[in-house]
């Protein structure tokens, strides 16, 4: 069995992968996908919403959504900024 040399690059490398898997697994508990584009059946259980629902929206346009190929894609920001835009004040 042969010794292996860990380089201060290897040490680096491993750094950014570490770093990476931690912001992953935090933005995750935060309830925050790691991803920019969710599909329908993630926006439906990230909304807790049906399909018709979640077709009611894209009809109405209150949902922006963007179709390639046959799939439906949403941007998690756009879907953040529709709720907060809608978001209902009590008046006290």
């Amino acid at each position: 069995m042969g010794a292996t040399i860990i380089t201060t690059e290897d040490l680096y490398q491993f750094k950014l992968e570490l770093l990476d898997a931690i912001k992953q697994v935090l933005q995750e508990q935060n309830g925050t996908p790691s991803k920019k584009w969710l599909k329908s059946n993630e926006v439906r259980e990230l909304l807790g919403i049906s399909p018709g629902t979640l077709q009611n929206l894209r009809i109405n346009g209150t949902l922006p959504y963007t179709k390639i190929g046959g799939v439906l894609y949403y941007d998690y920001k756009e879907i953040m900024q529709v709720l907060e835009n809608n978001k209902i004040r009590n008046g006290f």
